[in-house]
């Protein structure tokens, strides 16, 4: 394909958009949780493969890694999509809604994926004129296990090593098909904790013969509070959430044990060996007092994800040449969720871009979100060009379908 003429890059997504759209549909018909993405993983090696990109034998077992080699040496730029879906029950009542009860693509995996489908299919033509080669990466278990930082533990990212690593992921709330992003923090670190109160159990009508681990529980979640509030600078941002609480069997029964799940988020890394040092002194303090134990189990499988501003750069000047003016949206906070890509872009220079979702779409996470359509184009002609731009061919400058009010 010739690229000085610019309309054949529209014409070519164009051309190929109904089957990503058909393919994004039959993924979020078909969720598969973390590690577990076999059909998914099938369909992209199948869909692939008849385009003749080199697909490498699987580091995880469930990951879809390829390369596609340009004419002449030169750079490496690694896409990376994530496939697996969430422990959600699906309630959009779309046509393609989830087939598997208990699971959805609630965070717009199917779309990633699909979009870097569309990406890979199209640079595809254009691969007798790169001077390097695209790496495109079809993660499995960005959800639960940061299964990215696995992957890359692997190898995943050698041969050629990366000089510029790129991510797209959908976000409610930005108008339909603009891209957005920020140099330097853009996600937070994601920390695990799970703590058991360990008291005396009693009958309901005796309390004084037990170690009430309700209560001790109870206090443990107002004191940890304290973390944020009182350990750590106003200036930093901090999340503690405790999110799931259980204890007893009946409603006359003191238990003998209280469980508690949370999660904590915070920016700067050097609050990881900080904050559950705090958490642990309160837990501590409050069992001490009432005369509990304790028991705490506290992992960080996602550290903060930190874009580099060179690759921001990049980004933002191709989404407003390629999509115009109201294509490119310049964030100015960074969002206290996490993402394993941030292990990719801790070892190489890269970035995390947003695509709008809509203003009036279901948030992330929701039973009622779903990936929207008519953000795929922009999407892949986002990742298209940026490929192209860093590989220094020359600039595609194609308008593409964003409006004013998204």
């Amino acid at each position: 394909m010739d690229i000085k003429n610019t309309q054949q890059l529209n014409s070519e997504i164009d051309r190929i958009l109904p089957d990503i759209a058909e393919i994004r549909h039959t993924i979020h018909q078909n969720p598969e949780i973390a590690l577990k993405e076999y059909k998914t993983a099938e369909l992209i090696r199948k869909t692939l493969k008849s385009t003749g990109i080199r697909l490498l034998e699987p580091f995880l077992e469930t990951d879809v890694v390829t390369i596609l080699h340009g004419k002449k040496k030169g750079k490496n730029i690694t896409l990376r999509a994530d496939i697996d879906s969430l422990p959600i029950q699906e309630k959009t009542g779309l046509p393609y809604a989830s087939e598997r009860d208990g699971f959805m693509h609630a965070c717009g995996h199917d779309g990633h994926t699909a979009m870097l489908i569309g990406a890979a299919r199209v640079l595809n033509n254009f691969k007798a004129e790169l001077n390097g080669s695209v790496r495109f990466v079809f993660q499995p278990g960005e959800e639960i296990v940061a299964a990215g930082k696995d992957l890359i533990a692997k190898g995943a990212l050698l041969n050629p090593e990366p000089d510029a690593v790129i991510a797209l992921h959908a976000w409610p709330g930005i108008p339909e098909g603009v891209i957005a992003s920020k140099p330097g923090v853009l996600l937070a670190a994601a920390d695990f904790f799970k703590i058991i109160i360990k008291g005396k159990g009693a009958h309901g009508s005796r309390p004084a013969d037990s170690i009430d681990p309700i209560l001790t529980a109870a206090r443990v979640v107002e004191s940890l509070q304290a973390v944020v509030s009182r350990n750590v600078s106003a200036l930093d941002p901090v999340v503690l959430s405790v999110c799931r609480i259980g204890g007893g069997t009946n409603s006359n029964t003191i238990p003998d044990n209280v469980e508690m799940e949370g999660t904590t988020r915070y920016l700067k890394p050097e609050l990881r060996k900080k904050i559950p040092v705090d958490m642990e002194r309160i837990i501590k303090g409050v069992c001490d007092s009432m005369g509990a134990s304790y028991e705490i189990s506290y992992s960080s499988p996602y550290i903060p994800t930190i874009n580099d501003p060179n690759i921001v750069d990049i980004g933002k000047n191709v989404a407003k040449k390629v999509l115009g003016s109201f294509g490119w949206i310049e964030l100015e906070e960074p969002s206290m969720g996490g993402e394993d890509f941030s292990y990719y872009i801790a070892e190489y220079p890269g970035a995390m871009f947003r695509i709008g979702m809509g203003k009036d779409s279901a948030p992330l996470h929701s039973a009622q979100f779903d990936f929207n359509d008519h953000a795929l184009k922009n999407g892949i002609l986002f990742l298209v060009s940026t490929v192209l731009e860093f590989l220094n061919l020359r600039f595609v400058n194609a308008q593409s379908s964003v409006s004013k009010n998204g």
